[in-house]
């Protein structure tokens, strides 16, 4: 089930944030139900990808220990767990948000073939993550009936396609180290093409949001002149993830470290507080 990835599922509550609709009450009824349809449908992906991937998890030195690689769980048990999932979080949007439904369809489709086949391709591996999250991003604002962002899907991306290689990055050293390909996309990364194509994403993402805060548009719809002192908390946030994964090498696991990480937790408490006062103390 996975359930501390369930905080990658938060970005669906971020078009109700930035559009003023975090304290209208059938936003966040709508939002929160999106969220728990996402949540089932993501562990039913999760779920699905355990089985595909149980042999090369037998040898990775944690994912081992996963109720399917272990052998604590049948592969055929876990399947019949995944589709009532799916049926649950489908059936329930059909029913009472319908209009959310073709973006949580494609997440499903897009991470299966991402589970039997795009999972081994370089590049597009990292990519299909990453527009995992800019899915979130459509499922949330869809049920809420607010339009997205262009700057807003694009920094998604970006950061997400960042964490994305950070974990492959992860995966680099792990062979490095033991000598074991635990997964076979790992042919065509090595550590300094993933450094690289980790600067120039991060590098990217703070222009972008600091593009993003000082637009004019941003703020005459948001009503204050001073979002991009929040940029602060964003290169602080930034720069500790690279800090994690260049120094401390334990970029595998994003959720995990955004669970645990004091100093992540602190700079994204700090930013939402920073954007609360500038955003919606101004309104």
């Amino acid at each position: 089930m996975r359930f501390h990835q369930y905080i990658k599922n938060l970005f669906i509550f971020l078009p109700a944030f930035f559009s003023f609709r975090f304290f209208d009450e059938g936003s966040i009824i709508n939002s929160l139900f999106a969220f728990i349809c996402f949540c089932f449908c993501a562990s039913a992906i999760y779920i699905i990808n355990d089985i595909v991937d149980a042999p090369s998890d037998r040898i990775h030195p944690s994912k081992r220990n996963r109720p399917i690689a272990s052998g604590k769980i049948k592969p055929k048990v876990a399947l019949l767990i995944a589709l009532a999932l799916l049926f649950i979080a489908v059936g329930g949007l059909l029913w009472l948000l319908s209009n959310v439904i073709l973006p949580v369809v494609i997440y499903i489709v897009i991470n299966l073939f991402y589970s039997f086949k795009f999972k081994h391709i370089p590049i597009i591996d990292v990519f299909i993550i990453a527009s995992g999250f800019v899915i979130r991003l459509f499922v949330g604002a869809l049920s809420i009936n607010v339009p997205l962002s262009e700057w807003i899907i694009v920094m998604t991306f970006l950061l997400a396609l960042f964490l994305a290689l950070a974990k492959r990055r992860d995966d680099v050293i792990l062979y490095e180290n033991s000598g074991e390909k635990m997964r076979k996309v790992i042919d065509g990364y090595n550590r300094q093409f993933l450094d690289i194509a980790m600067a120039i994403s991060a590098s990217v993402v703070m222009i972008a949001y600091i593009l993003w805060s000082i637009s004019p548009e941003v703020k005459l719809r948001l009503h204050s002149d001073y979002l991009y002192l929040t940029s602060i908390f964003v290169l602080a946030g930034i720069f500790r993830y690279m800090q994690v994964t260049f120094v401390e090498q334990k970029s595998g696991n994003p959720s995990k470290i955004i669970l645990q990480d004091r100093f992540l937790q602190s700079v994204i408490l700090c930013w939402l507080i920073g954007f609360w006062i500038l955003m919606y103390m101004g309104n």
